[in-house]
């Protein structure tokens, strides 16, 4: 008898457990038809060029003195003809900052032993008008003198809204294209869009310019050239 009951219930878990991966083979079967449908996924990228309307100079101020504070204090009276100078110019105050302050000390050569000190103190000025930029430098160099540094800079656009726009509008063309061509090389029909993200991407500014001493000229000249911007998307397509 209780031989019987232990095949009943043997049967009974092997019945249960049958059921268990049916009820999962059929959950499976659901899941995939409910499977996103494939699309068409492409990638398009617009460019365009402006004129910058805005330079970014980094002009460092070096001293060097015997002592520490010899060459702090003359960096600092320096640095502060530099910025006035800068301010008199018409660079707003907001358009000023001091983007590095350094005290070094100068080491003999081969050896270990101190004999003086460096101080740098670079200051970074946005100048909103690039015709006057070279005039600015020119005025620059002619208050801090020979212990000026033209370390970087750079040009840029301020409002850049109307040509990313231009830029976007091109790379979803270019997308769009080319789902176009896909779809009709593969014989299906393009179909509406199911998503479009648009790829962060930076825009590469001009190389830096290497710290130097400034050297004086009639008038610097100083040309902001062209900018590409360039904005990227990524659409997929619905099959038809």
């Amino acid at each position: 008898m209780q031989t019987m009951r232990r095949s009943t219930a043997a049967l009974a878990l092997t019945a249960a457990a049958v059921a268990v991966l049916a009820t999962g083979c059929a959950d499976s079967d659901g899941g995939s038809s409910d499977a996103a449908p494939q699309g068409i996924s492409t990638h398009g990228t617009g460019k365009v060029t402006g004129t910058p309307d805005t330079v970014t100079v980094v002009l460092g101020v070096q001293t060097q003195g015997a002592e520490a504070n010899v060459a702090l204090a003359e960096n600092a009276q320096r640095a502060s003809s530099l910025i006035e100078t800068l301010k008199g110019k018409g660079v707003a105050a907001q358009d000023i900052a001091t983007s590095n302050l350094s005290v070094q000390p100068v080491f003999a050569p081969g050896g270990t032993a101190i004999t003086g000190y460096q101080v740098t103190n670079q200051v970074t000025a946005t100048v909103r008008e690039v015709s006057k930029a070279g005039e600015l430098i020119d005025a620059a160099a002619g208050a801090s003198g020979d212990a000026i540094r033209v370390q970087q800079t750079s040009f840029s656009i301020a409002d850049d809204s109307e040509l990313r726009a231009q830029a976007r509008a091109r790379a979803v063309q270019q997308a769009q294209a080319q789902a176009g061509q896909i779809a009709e090389a593969a014989g299906v029909g393009l179909g509406e869009v199911r998503s479009i993200t648009e790829v962060p991407a930076g825009t590469p500014g001009p190389s830096p310019q290497a710290g130097m001493a400034f050297d004086m000229a009639p008038s610097t000249p100083i040309e902001p050239g062209s900018q590409e911007l360039s904005v990227s998307v990524e659409v997929v397509y619905e099959i038809d």
